[in-house]
């Protein structure tokens, strides 16, 4: 998510500010366009040379199309394309056509495509991508008073769908009232009230599986099944509907792939139900997991991940690019993949094949019901889905997360730079101003602690307390980590999720904590109180892996190796679990 999303989002949050923020916003914007276009002429007419290194020059008669694709249906995809590919269909002038691919997060494709991507198309897991881009676009290049917004998709062909449904174990399922009778979400905020120990979660709304699940509890809580507006979603009854509901929730969460890696190394003692595409589902329990899930299809309804394959107009795609998008559109709808994307899991495009015939493993061995869901929502209109994407920061379970930061010498240099920007990244991603974050930095000793604070009243301190940090002394670890859970302790905050994102580059050599006793300490009190969750990431081959697991593993959460290179990319990963 790029500065410009973030700037509109937060706009809309208070009516009073809105119109002088946006007066701000679009004077500040125009006078940086004008600066950056006075700097690009002089650049040119200084330096041409320097300037034709940096274009790319495009083949006018090129009939390669590079897709950027999803990583959760990159392999799939793949072997799609390899099978297109194979074909060796030619173009009317006689070119190869061919089709590459990339493996992209939805939020990077999108901002990479409205810059000058390496791409001619997009293949994102739900529309709801090609709405924000198109919209996006519209902003950047649109003039005012025009009645028809510009828009960067071309053409779009969807192939494979998949709802989106909540996974439990089957034991899990049957506690709620599966199969019996349907589940609601009210049924499952209950059980998560009624039971201290029922863990569930549905990753951030920066994923389409948890946007889509969000636009569910405010389809249920505004008791409609379609045509969700703006005043439905702003209603004081389906924010108080939805909160409820989001009150429950364990953590959020990066998406379906981490869920389920943990899912399989840990079972049920690591999450009871959690939000995810049927089509996952299918393919966890095909590798006959001890404990199978079972797909709940919410009584109120649900969303579909529909798995959108656009051409984008800029840049322009040549004419033989055009050309080879329309017939891997005709291969993607053709019988043959048709059946081979219900083979993956996918409910197909070809509405002709039998969800439950010979060869599908939509079964309820697989843990899903081919019939359902009974209730299918309505995807709402863009400026409906970025109110919800807005005041979810209000409803959704608030957060007191300590970031515990290594600064011993040997992060001198470029690793506490990069440590820096990453810091910055984890800031800008969490936007709700109620989030309360605190820092802990530490070398030979704790150096310094910056106290939890709602983002609203400390993100500058916090800021400036970034831009400060020093590299000097040995590492107190262990006496960090203590630091910060013993003041999360003391809060005894059952409202919010708990949390500590731990981060360092050394081993431990210079701490009065014990790490048998800090381990003992973190499960007791994870036992006694509202469990604390610790993240840990180890910096560089030389951090101690083994010694920030033990930590990790005692609190149920996780630890992740890092370099100067995925610094950045992991801070802004684990801002999504909060």
């Amino acid at each position: 998510m790029n500065a410009r999303t973030r700037a509109a989002r937060r706009s809309v949050r208070s009516g009073a500010r809105r119109n002088w923020m946006l007066a701000l916003a679009l004077g500040g914007g125009l006078l940086v366009a004008c600066c950056a276009l006075l700097i690009a002429v002089w650049a040119i007419s200084r330096s041409p040379a320097s300037v034709s290194s940096t274009v790319v020059a495009r083949d006018p008669t090129s009939a390669t199309l590079v897709v950027a694709v999803s990583p959760e249906k990159a392999t799939f995809f793949a072997d799609l394309v390899r099978q297109f590919n194979e074909r060796r269909l030619r173009t009317p002038d006689g070119k190869l056509m061919a089709v590459e691919t990339r493996a992209l997060d939805p939020d990077a494709m999108i901002e990479a495509a409205l810059e000058q991507p390496d791409f001619q198309a997009i293949h994102p897991d739900s529309s709801l991508w090609i709405d924000q881009l198109d919209r996006a676009y519209a902003a950047r290049v649109g003039q005012e008073g025009e009645l028809i917004a510009p828009r960067l998709v071309a053409d779009t062909v969807r192939y494979a769908v998949t709802p989106i449904v909540i996974a439990a174990w089957e034991s899990t399922a049957r506690e709620l009232g599966w199969p019996t009778r349907a589940v609601s979400w009210r049924d499952l905020q209950q059980k998560a009230q009624a039971d201290p120990n029922f863990k569930w979660n549905h990753a951030s709304t920066s994923h389409a599986s948890g946007l889509l699940a969000t636009l569910a509890e405010f389809y249920a809580g505004a008791g409609k099944v379609r045509d969700l507006t703006i005043e439905d979603v702003q209603a004081q009854s389906t924010l108080d509907y939805v909160a409820a509901i989001e009150r429950t929730v364990r953590y959020y969460g990066e998406g379906e792939q981490a869920v389920l890696e943990r899912a399989r190394a840990e079972g049920r003692s690591y999450l009871d139900a959690f939000v995810i595409q049927e089509q996952a589902l299918v393919q966890f329990n095909l590798n006959q997991p001890p404990e199978r899930l079972t797909a709940i299809y919410p009584l109120e309804g649900t969303l579909w991940a529909d798995h959108p394959l656009a051409l984008l107009e800029q840049p322009e795609p040549s004419a033989n690019q055009r050309r080879t998008f329309q017939a891997l559109r005709e291969f993607l709808r053709s019988s043959a993949i048709q059946q081979q994307v219900l083979a993956a899991g996918y409910r197909p495009a070809d509405l002709s094949l039998p969800l439950d015939g010979r060869g599908s493993p939509l079964t309820a061995d697989n843990g899903v019901d081919p019939r359902q869901p009974y209730t299918r929502l309505q995807l709402p209109g863009p400026a409906v889905v970025e109110v919800v994407r807005n005041v979810w920061w209000y409803t959704k379970r608030h957060t007191n997360v300590f970031l515990v930061v290594d600064t011993s010498g040997s992060m001198e240099g470029e690793k506490l730079e990069a440590a820096r920007q990453a810091l910055r990244i984890f800031l800008d991603q969490i936007e709700g101003d109620m989030e309360q974050v605190g820092l802990v930095e530490f070398s030979s000793r704790v150096n310094n602690i910056e106290p939890l604070a709602p983002l609203g009243e400390n993100r500058a301190r916090l800021q400036a307390e970034i831009e400060g940090l020093r590299a000097r002394g040995n590492t107190a670890l262990l006496d960090a980590v203590r630091a910060a859970y013993v003041r999360l302790r003391q809060l005894n905050d059952v409202e919010r999720i708990n949390a500590i994102v731990v981060m360092t580059d050394g081993r431990e050599n210079a701490s009065d904590t014990d790490l048998d006793e800090l381990v003992e300490m973190i499960r007791r009190g994870n036992q006694e109180g509202p469990p604390i969750v610790i993240f840990a990431i180890a910096y560089g081959d030389d951090a101690d892996y083994e010694l920030l697991e033990a930590i990790a593993r005692a609190s149920g959460g996780q630890v992740r190796q890092g370099d100067l290179e995925m610094i950045r990319q992991l801070y802004k990963v684990l801002s999504s679990y909060f």
